[in-house]
């Protein structure tokens, strides 16, 4: 699964990388330990360009009667999309990017305990994980739109970690995934695969991510021993 990432650059980090032009009302601070359920930064395309806004995170499909579901549908699996209700529709309209620089996930050790892992790009740059979109409206009136995040099997370098990684994309990859035109989803699902195991570094941080509250700098340095 994907639990916890990260998104520690600059708004016009995100916007050069993305190719924006502006993001309206859109704001961005760097964040160290984003969670379920709180407001994640994401790319979309609305049919003429790139947009960049929030979506909370946990996806609340249109005809739910209310939010509950969306802690279960922070993350869906990529062999499921075409079969779960939740997933069925977005995945051939409402696709997006989560932007990241890094995700955690939780190492199981000999002793039982389990130690987070913050996940990288080897060159340490901003990639993107693929996401579907969908929005609800509660029962006041308003419009919630929400996220989830998608998972693949692990490459060999998530394998000793976790039996579930998110979809990595390349950027070529990216522009196809946003696309509008494309609602062949056996087209899609030919994308939502491992990365491959060379992309990425994985390396030991601090526990203390594990705590919803903690979002700092220190959350995503390296500890050793």
């Amino acid at each position: 699964m994907c639990g916890r990432f990260t998104l520690t650059v600059s708004l016009e980090e995100l916007m050069a990388y993305y190719e924006i032009e502006e993001v309206g009302s859109a704001t961005h601070t760097p964040r160290y330990n984003i969670a379920p359920s709180q407001s994640v930064t994401a790319v979309i395309h609305d049919g003429t360009k790139l947009r960049l806004g929030p979506l909370r995170w946990g996806l609340v499909p249109s005809w739910a009667q209310d939010d509950k579901l969306a802690w279960r549908t922070i993350n869906a699996r990529s062999e499921t999309l075409r079969d779960k209700p939740a997933f069925r529709t977005p995945f051939q309209r409402k696709r997006c990017l989560i932007p990241t620089d890094g995700f955690y996930e939780w190492k199981q050790e000999a002793d039982g305990s389990k130690q987070p892992m913050r996940i990288v790009l080897q060159e340490r740059k901003l990639f993107s994980m693929a996401g579907l979109y969908d929005t609800w409206i509660n029962d006041k009136g308003e419009k919630v739109s929400t996220c989830t995040i998608i998972t693949t099997t692990p490459n060999s370098t998530m394998e000793p970690i976790h039996d579930r990684m998110p979809v990595i994309l390349s950027q070529a990859e990216e522009r196809q995934w946003l696309d509008r035109r494309v609602t062949d989803t056996e087209q899609l699902q030919a994308l939502l695969k491992p990365c491959p195991s060379t992309w990425l570094n994985a390396y030991p941080v601090d526990r203390q991510v594990g705590n919803v509250r903690v979002d700092s700098p220190a959350c995503i340095e390296p500890i050793h021993g």
